[in-house]
């Protein structure tokens, strides 16, 4: 969508043989989710409804395949970062960040000792006469092509913090996002088919495209959702249960629904009462 001083709001319009800037009528049901669109080259008017998301984005079932990007605001949402937390401790992120991180290594490297390396346990020369270092074998972590005197062993690095301290963790990332303004609220995602297009036309609205990284989040598991955004470099999608600190501070900025944010609130209320 484009706002131009000298005149009206419009929008891309793609139809079957055209595709063209049309400009937006506002209908008197306009407040319903609805908006009447006359296209330049036609003259014909067409009226699109919008059911539960008016003025924001809509994928109708116009065989046309209009796509509407508004990104109006429609509304607050109040909320302070002490809501979800009563500080931000940095190191208590630090350590949440750390153990995520050494929870995702493999460590299935190995390396072989002077007991493993396939060699001769000949004596290389005699012991004395010849100048040289005295010597041994041919194994040895000294020589070329010999065993690591260290070898690495295959290990789990993980470990666990304590249960309430994680859960804390994640809540002052959620608060250090919407301290630092990098939280993102929009009122309800919800896609009717898997279409990344319409996916990408959500980010673009509300001006989450141009960021390396984004952090899609829901109320709970929408697969359309999923599946429509997770062919789109460098967003992630998960919902409020599965968030956690590394998660939520490695994007740039995180794409919340107000549904996902009022379910935050209620955690750290209930957190605070216990």
């Amino acid at each position: 969508a484009r706002f131009l001083p000298e005149g009206p709001p419009s929008i891309w319009y793609q139809g079957r043989d055209a595709q063209a800037w049309v400009n937006i009528q506002t209908s008197p049901t306009a407040d319903r989710g609805a908006i009447l669109v006359r296209p330049w080259d036609t003259g014909e008017l067409i009226r699109f409804d919008m059911p539960g998301r008016p003025g924001f984005l809509l994928p109708t079932d116009d065989p046309n395949r209009l796509f509407v990007g508004m990104g109006k605001q429609v509304g607050t949402f109040d909320l302070e970062p002490t809501d979800l937390a009563p500080r931000i401790n940095k190191q208590l992120l630090h350590d949440a960040v750390v153990m995520y991180e050494a929870n995702l290594r493999q460590g299935t490297f190995k390396t072989k000792t002077r007991a493993e390396v396939a060699a001769s346990t000949k004596k290389m020369y005699r012991q004395k006469g010849t100048g040289n270092a005295r010597a041994g074998s041919r194994r040895s972590g000294l020589r070329r092509g010999g065993g690591h005197i260290f070898a690495k062993r295959p290990r789990d690095f993980g470990y666990r913090l304590p249960r309430k301290s994680m859960q804390l963790a994640t809540r002052m990332a959620v608060a250090a996002k919407l301290r630092d303004n990098q939280i993102v609220v929009i009122d309800d995602l919800a896609l009717s088919a898997i279409k990344t297009r319409e996916m990408a036309a959500i980010l673009k609205a509300v001006k989450c495209d141009g960021d390396k990284s984004v952090l899609v989040t829901t109320a709970k598991h929408d697969e359309n959702v999923y599946k429509s955004a997770r062919n789109i470099a460098g967003v992630t999608v998960s919902p409020v249960s599965d968030l956690n600190a590394l998660l939520v501070l490695k994007p740039r900025r995180v794409l919340v629904t107000k549904a996902a944010l009022e379910q935050m609130k209620q955690q750290a209320k209930k957190s605070k009462e216990e």
